[in-house]
């Protein structure tokens, strides 16, 4: 039987924004740990909603937030700005798809504290198939000896991968 390789949120989250960036990411290039944009994200992670769950690990998904409104299991993605939303979206989706495959039903919210924004997500058969067709791409990437070639997209200058990418320039 052949290996298939486990997905999981970070590699959907970037799927949808560089897919050259998902093959480093799979092929474990560390990217620059340095970078002012991931200090960012984790220090937003870290100090936003104090007074919810934390960083979950359910099987391989780790949510950012979690809780119970009434009888619904709520679960929260933070982000540091709306501008990638799609991705957002689908990594949270993500999240629901695992758990539903668990036997928990649960719904989402994307979380923008520096705008105050918060988006409900919930699972669809639709959002389902992009997920599946995400998925089959992510694993013919990741199963490449070479990544896909770079584009410049709005995300290259707050990438901690762009020297990777960009340094001859």
């Amino acid at each position: 039987m052949d290996y298939v390789m486990d997905v999981n949120g970070t590699h959907i989250w970037y799927y949808f924004i560089c897919k050259r960036e998902v093959w480093l990411i799979v092929h474990q290039i560390a990217a620059d740990q340095e970078d002012d944009n991931l200090e960012i994200g984790r220090f937003i992670s870290e100090t936003s909603y104090q007074r919810q769950k934390k960083e979950i690990i359910i099987g391989n998904i780790k949510v950012d937030r979690v809780r119970r409104e009434g009888d619904t299991l709520v679960v929260g993605e933070v982000k540091k700005s709306s501008t990638y939303e799609k991705s957002a979206y689908y990594q949270l989706l993500y999240y629901l798809d695992t758990l539903r495959k668990m036997g928990i039903t649960a719904q989402g919210e994307l979380l923008f504290p520096k705008e105050k924004k918060v988006i409900k997500v919930e699972w669809t058969e639709k959002g389902k198939q992009v997920l599946e067709e995400a998925i089959a791409d992510i694993r013919s990437i990741a199963r490449s000896p070479v990544p896909p070639e770079p584009k410049k997209i709005g995300f290259c200058r707050s990438c901690a991968y762009r020297e990777y990418c960009w340094a001859e320039e």
